[in-house]
């Protein structure tokens, strides 16, 4: 697919973001952080190898295809997606531990997902191996399934934590938000108090 051809997909591949699923409330988060942020720092650890290391609950093939429904579900463009935030790696771990309830359900969905695939398209050794327009159209069929709604998920949480516990690598994410990591804010803050003239800043100078 050529740049022209990325950038014009971007947003309706970007929609699937929109149906992200309950396990994304803070709730959910809040109680299963600690999980979350050790998937993470896994991803960072093995994302920055000089040689990559082997997956924990991905064989190389099935993960080549999970990095490629990822890469569609927040796909390159003018900003970085879920290949660059490594987001495999986050999910493979989270299969491996936080979410190892998911994985015989998550591993008979990728099978059936490789042969569903594989019949529609006979001329594709893989869905990684495929063109990304195929794979784009392959994945609106099965879109809502439980199997795609667990990867969008993991892909959201790889995509968007903290990047110091690795899930959003090197703020990839952030960058595609718009989003800028300040140890110190400065106003006006929003629209309620943009015409405010009493703030005062906060002392710099460092206090024994």
């Amino acid at each position: 697919m050529n740049p022209t051809d990325g950038d014009r997909e971007d947003n309706p591949r970007r929609s699937f973001l929109l149906s992200s699923g309950a396990a994304l409330t803070g709730a959910w988060l809040a109680s299963n952080w600690p999980a979350v942020a050790a998937a993470a720092q896994h991803a960072e650890q093995t994302a920055e190898l000089a040689e990559p290391a082997g997956f924990d609950f991905l064989s190389a093939v099935d993960a080549a295809d999970v990095e490629a429904i990822a890469a569609q579900i927040v796909p390159s463009g003018k900003t970085a997606g879920a290949r660059e935030a490594h987001a495999v790696h986050f999910i493979d771990r989270a299969l491996s531990t936080f979410f190892a309830a998911w994985a015989p359900n998550f591993r008979t969905g990728l099978a059936e997902f490789q042969a569903a695939f594989r019949a529609a398209n006979p001329a594709s050794a893989s869905f990684a191996g495929a063109r990304p327009e195929d794979q784009f159209s392959h994945l609106k069929t099965v879109d809502g399934t439980p199997f795609f709604d667990g990867v969008r998920t993991l892909t959201v949480l790889g995509m968007f934590s903290s990047p110091k516990y690795g899930g959003n690598y090197r703020g990839a994410g952030w960058d595609m938000m718009g989003f800028k990591d300040q140890h110190a804010f400065t106003p006006p803050f929003g629209y309620y108090d943009a015409e405010y003239t009493g703030f005062v800043p906060y002392a710099t100078e460092k206090h024994s």
